[in-house]
């Protein structure tokens, strides 16, 4: 049994206790079906998000596009839904519900605790207590009750967050084009890796420092040589402590109206944001590979 969560950018597989994450972004014209082909032999276990991508038309076209893109190397997978249940077929209740299968395996071993899992485009912060509470809960109603959180290590749009940086001593107000994006800022700031940095850039340009920088530098509507690595650094710092304070003061307000006794970090920022909210890393501390929750809890929830 393989585990799979097909988001609006990643594509993530667990396959025994290996994790295999692939760049797929499903609001172009998506190769799901060629990658999935590559893990033929497996039954799976199926969780999504990428039903909300704008290359469809709605949500009902993007599950029934996910639903038969996995078909075809997977004829008898299962999908989990927000009503936590498993289901064979298409049906409204597979739209993100990746969160929720998290929820659903954590809970059993941490009745009283809460997930932060924060990846590539979003901060999912869902308390495990009252499980029933959640069955049925779409996204616009987690934005609302304050459970999703659209930010992430890499996919943010910089201007979004934070609206200047002081650049030799001035502030200095962002321009609000998608020049940079939060994994530009988390690369420089040291927080990803050249391997986690998996999504496309904003300039389609590579991964690496004097990039990343580049793209910070447009923020300000400069070359790096007009305001140097300091300058655009202060670009990332500036964005950095905004979303920082998004993030954690909203799992302080979550955990602090469930009353929760433990935090428990996934995401590829499980690493970053673990300290600042005093919660257990799940890969290092439990084992759990964080940087894949859902495609690994409803590998594990299905056979339960």
């Amino acid at each position: 049994m393989i585990g799979i969560d097909v988001g609006g950018a990643n594509l993530k597989v667990v396959d025994g206790t290996d994790v295999h994450i692939h760049y797929c972004p499903l609001w172009r014209e998506s190769n799901l079906a060629e990658i999935l082909g590559q893990y033929q032999g497996e039954d799976a276990a199926v969780v999504m998000s990428g039903e909300l991508a704008d290359g469809f038309f709605n949500k009902t076209e993007g599950i029934r596009y996910i639903v038969d893109a996995v078909r075809k190397t997977f004829p008898d997978a299962l999908f989990y839904g927000t009503d936590g249940m498993f289901h064979n077929s298409a049906c409204p209740e597979l739209a993100a519900a990746n969160w929720l299968a998290s929820v659903d395996y954590l809970k059993e071993k941490y009745p009283n605790g809460m997930m932060l899992d924060i990846g590539s485009t979003t901060a999912d912060i869902v308390p495990f207590a009252k499980f029933s509470d959640l069955l049925g809960m779409t996204d616009t109603i987690r934005l609302q009750r304050g459970y999703l959180v659209y930010t992430g290590m890499l996919r943010t749009p910089v201007a979004t967050l934070a609206d200047s940086a002081v650049i030799n001593g001035i502030p200095t107000p962002f321009s609000t084009e998608y020049f940079a994006c939060s994994g530009d800022a988390h690369y420089v700031l040291g927080n990803i890796s050249d391997e986690e940095y998996s999504s496309a850039t904003p300039d389609g340009k590579e991964v690496g420092r004097e990039a990343c920088l580049r793209r910070l530098a447009r923020t300000v509507c400069a070359d790096l040589e007009e305001i140097g690595e300091d300058g655009a650094t202060a670009v990332a710092q500036a964005f950095w402590d905004a979303q920082k304070i998004l993030v954690c003061s909203a799992v302080k307000k979550v955990a602090a109206d469930a009353a929760v006794e433990n935090i428990f970090v996934g995401g590829i920022g499980s690493p970053t944001f673990a300290p600042l909210v005093g919660g257990t890393d799940l890969t290092a501390a439990v084992g759990i590979p964080a940087d894949a929750l859902p495609a690994f809890a409803v590998k594990e929830i299905v056979n339960r």
